[in-house]
């Protein structure tokens, strides 16, 4: 029981952050990172459409992806299993292609939007490369890059951890946030190299333990 604790606290908080997104829908405009926003973007419905889609599809995503990597589940409804990662990359691959076009508005500047056009590229990338393994049966490779695409997924967790702890360090929001650009994803990938790299290839299996140092990860910043 103690070694799925981290995974536990990991999938609550995906699961927190997955209907996040709601928020926006039922309160006022002005409203969490829409503050920094000029008006100018607040007004264009193509950016509407792109923000919305992006969060909303994204929350599904992050709601859903880590019920793949429960191998009890997998095995005993291998059916949902494929029906949710179905899912799962079409999610994926609208709210990673939104992404990209309002990362191209982003605040501050230059610095996050490369950071946030890169994670959104990578984002697609793993995922396709995830979805093309798995049709051509080749299992372990599937396995490896979803552990990528949903370590890329969960910046959307990193990035509310670390955004707050960086704006009191620098007391900037335009600072903090170029940091969290960049910062909310690339630590993730590493962990996900080094989860991939305990992958037993005999068992062909990705069990709950794997994702113990990316829920260290992302818990202990809370304390």
């Amino acid at each position: 029981m103690i070694k799925r604790v981290p995974f536990i606290l990991l999938a609550a908080l995906a699961s927190l952050v997955g209907i996040y997104p709601v928020i926006y829908l039922i309160v006022d405009r002005r409203f969490g990172l829409l503050n920094s926003k000029t008006e100018a973007i607040l007004e264009s419905g193509i950016w509407n459409i792109s923000f919305y889609m992006h969060i909303m599809l994204g929350g599904v995503a992050l709601l859903i992806g880590w019920t793949q990597f429960v191998s009890k589940w997998r095995k005993q409804n291998p059916n949902l299993h494929r029906n949710i990662g179905k899912v799962y990359v079409f999610t994926v691959f609208l709210s990673a292609l939104t992404s990209i076009y309002i990362a191209l508005f982003a605040t501050g500047g230059l610095v996050p939007s490369a950071g946030f056009i890169c994670m959104g590229i990578v984002w697609f990338f793993t995922t396709f490369k995830a979805y093309t393994a798995i049709r051509n049966n080749k299992i372990l490779s599937h396995q490896r890059m979803m552990i990528y695409s949903y370590a890329t997924c969960l910046a959307a967790v990193t990035l509310r951890i670390y955004l707050p702890i960086f704006i009191s360090i620098f007391d900037d929001f335009n600072k903090a946030y170029a940091v969290v650009a960049w910062l909310s994803w690339v630590p993730n990938l590493f962990v996900a190299y080094f989860i991939i790299q305990n992958l037993n290839p005999k068992r062909n299996t990705v069990s709950n333990n794997h994702f113990e140092v990316i829920a260290a990860t992302s818990t202990q910043h809370q304390k």
